[in-house]
């Protein structure tokens, strides 16, 4: 009689026709799920007039963020307790229906409410279509595809401004969500008929909700103190004061996390090595990419003149060398076995793209900034494939679902993290070299005062738009004429300081990549599986190093010799 526990997966049974079919469903809900993180964006403007909510207007963003970061680690978890398609279907339905009331919304608050559902929603395709991956093909036909996901992410980056902007003024801001639910819709249908309903009892069966609980007050209040840090200082209550409160019960999770049997994040996967490096490789290249993909738009529309659509297209180089790498990468990792080599070098090869981009200046020339970003994107393509691989191949199957929601995770708490670092530097940079620049182009002293902190005296220094006009406007009329003169040489030196006060911010992410690159260097290479199962160690090492299998009589199940039996504690326990 065949243990449940180790029985042949329904997966592995589907026809090669039947896994593309799904992994196309999958790859097309996690579409929809990134294209919504970017589309919004152009939108926002018309949305926040016709709903009259100018003063909530980030949360449109932020709560969707907050509400997909925080429920990827628990979707990771109960994927593997409940399997992989319960919970991919009620996270696809709820993003739809979720997407329709977010477009039917009538007032700001609402739209709020919606676009945390849509989060809750969303936060569970990215970890758990990773994970399916995992059930379909074992860890060495796995790299042939998990390119794909960085792929999606960068093509969603790259349409995403464009489709929000022609939706928005060709229809309605409504329609931007309305148009999740054909498409949506094709990939319920695919995933409800194909995806086999797989459970493995092994897996534990337990739900930690004390743990679930805490890693929600945890996150929370920390992501809403980072992006608070747009506004605000470190030390307002509403940003130092709600992360250190995040960072309180951060403590606290972990104290939980260690003591119960079958922990929502076990801490046990920390001791895996090529998990921990992973992880950490993961979180500081997110600080890269993010720095890059949000603060080089902002040049192109206030330096270099562009508008919203065109400084997202104006990213093309950045986005197609990340599609392309990414998806080599996977294919290398594929046909080799090899990945130590080819991340390390692409993390030095990130941090040698991201200080070409400290040379940027007011006068760059956009096919040298090209360049430069597409150095940038190989180099971190293969972040967004390979880690998952590394984490696949090298815990216990049973653990694949919170592993890869564990990495997802770190990833999108590493580009929070990075972006609140890059936008302090820039602010604090942009405060000091203003003067500066205006100083050594001769400006008369009574008017760089004006200037002073980089605050254009109530102008918005940093913004798009006519800036010449709007510091001509801030002058007292009498003196505007003798100011006009001297207003293009003020508009090209704030545009310098722009510059140059960005280009300082990649500094962070140089040093962030190259401590991901000396990472690599502990990682030991361990070849990628051609079986869905670890392979066994002897039982009295299994039972030493994982808790996971315990010896019983004879008779108990097999009827001859000593079997192994699934544990009551999770595999991926401590």
């Amino acid at each position: 009689m065949m243990n449940p526990a180790v029985a042949t997966d329904h997966a592995v049974e589907l026809s090669p026709r039947a896994k593309l079919e799904i992994l196309g469903a999958i790859l097309l809900a996690l579409f929809l799920f990134a294209l919504d993180q970017t589309v919004v964006g152009t939108a926002l403007p018309r949305i926040v007039t016709d709903l009259r909510g100018d003063s909530l207007y980030t949360w449109a963003v932020t709560v969707y963020l907050l509400t997909a970061t925080i429920s990827g680690p628990v979707y990771g978890k109960l994927s593997d307790l409940f399997g992989r398609r319960p919970i991919v279907i009620f996270a696809v339905s709820l993003f739809l229906t979720s997407s329709v009331l977010a477009g039917l919304s009538q007032q700001m608050w609402q739209l709020i409410l919606f676009r945390g559902l849509q989060g809750l929603g969303g936060g569970a395709v990215f970890p758990v279509a990773l994970a399916v991956v995992a059930d379909l093909y074992t860890p060495a036909e796995r790299g042939k595809y998990l390119g794909l996901f960085g792929a999606v992410f960068g093509l969603s980056s790259l349409l995403g401004p464009g489709i929000g902007g022609f939706i928005t003024d060709q229809f309605s801001w409504h329609w931007i969500f309305f148009v999740n639910v054909p498409l949506g819709l094709v990939s319920l249908v695919v995933l409800w008929r194909l995806l086999p309903p797989i459970r493995r009892p092994e897996a534990g069966n337990n739900i930690d909700y004390l743990g679930a609980a805490a890693f929600t007050l945890a996150i929370a209040p920390f992501l809403v103190g980072l992006t608070n840090k747009q506004t605000g200082e470190w030390s307002d209550p509403a940003v130092g004061g709600l992360i250190l409160l995040g960072l309180a019960f951060g403590a606290l999770f972990i104290l939980i996390e260690s003591r119960v049997s079958d922990p929502i994040l076990p801490l046990g996967l920390f001791r895996n090595r090529a998990f921990t490096i992973s992880v950490s490789g993961m979180f500081l290249a997110a600080f890269g990419f993010f720095a890059a993909v949000i603060f080089l738009p902002r040049w192109f529309q206030s330096v270099a003149g562009a508008s919203a659509t065109e400084s997202g297209y104006n990213l093309l180089p950045l986005l197609l060398a990340l599609i392309f790498s990414a998806i080599a990468s996977g294919q290398i990792v594929a046909r080799t076995g090899r990945y130590k080599v080819l991340m390390f070098g692409s993390l030095v090869l990130l941090a040698a793209g991201l200080f070409l981009l400290t040379n940027l200046r007011a006068d760059t020339s956009r096919p040298t900034l090209w360049l430069w970003m597409v150095v940038t994107g190989l180099g971190i393509g293969p972040s967004f494939a390979v880690f998952t691989l590394i984490v696949q191949n090298t815990v216990e199957r049973t653990c694949v679902g919170v592993a890869t929601a564990s990495l997802t995770f770190f990833q999108q708490i590493g580009g929070t993290i990075g972006l609140t670092l890059a936008g302090t530097v820039f602010a604090g940079r942009m405060a000091t070299e203003v003067p500066v620049q205006l100083a050594n182009a001769g400006v008369p002293p009574q008017l760089v005062g004006q200037f002073a902190g980089g605050s254009g005296g109530g102008i918005d220094l940093t913004g798009t738009g006519d800036l010449g006009k709007a510091i001509l406007a801030a002058v007292p009329e009498q003196a505007r004429s003798s100011v006009a003169l001297l207003v293009p040489n003020i508009v090209e030196d704030i545009h310098q300081a722009f510059s140059i006060s960005m280009a300082s911010t990649f500094w962070i992410c140089i040093v962030a990549a190259l401590i991901a690159a000396a990472c690599i260097v502990f990682l030991k290479e361990t070849p990628m599986r051609a079986t869905f199962e670890m392979p066994e160690e002897t039982a009295p090492e299994a039972i030493h190093d994982h808790g996971r299998r315990e010896l019983v009589p004879a008779g108990a199940t097999t009827g001859a010799g000593l079997a192994l039996r699934p544990n009551r504690k999770s595999p991926c326990a401590n």
